[in-house]
């Protein structure tokens, strides 16, 4: 169902890539995929591939270490935060995420 959605928010004409990074529940085996969006799957354990495990690094390095939780509900609202947090800040999310190797030359 989610990826009909997706599927269904490519602009027509378009086709969308979709990166799964590798992790073993995400696979299905009758897993539908519309004709516009085409699967990549990169290699497991490849964090240098998917900047999002940098993100979930620094989320616990610095805003979720060390912490003892005091209910389901603060889990939430300390994640919520720390998130809030890094994505109010664009820069150090480039900083974070950014590959030299992917740079674009001009």
């Amino acid at each position: 169902m989610h990826l009909a959605e997706i599927g269904r928010q490519v602009a027509p004409g378009s086709h969308a890539a979709l990166v799964f990074d590798g992790a073993g529940y995400h696979v299905a085996k009758d897993l539908a995929v519309p004709d516009n969006i085409t699967l990549v799957h990169l290699p497991p354990y490849a964090p240098e591939l998917n900047p999002v495990e940098n993100i979930w690094e620094y989320l616990r390095g610095n805003k979720l270490a060390i912490t003892v939780f005091d209910s389901y509900d603060d889990i939430l609202d300390s994640a919520c935060s720390a998130w809030t947090f890094f994505a109010d800040d664009p820069d150090r999310i480039a900083s974070i995420t950014s590959r030299s190797w992917a740079a674009v030359s001009p």
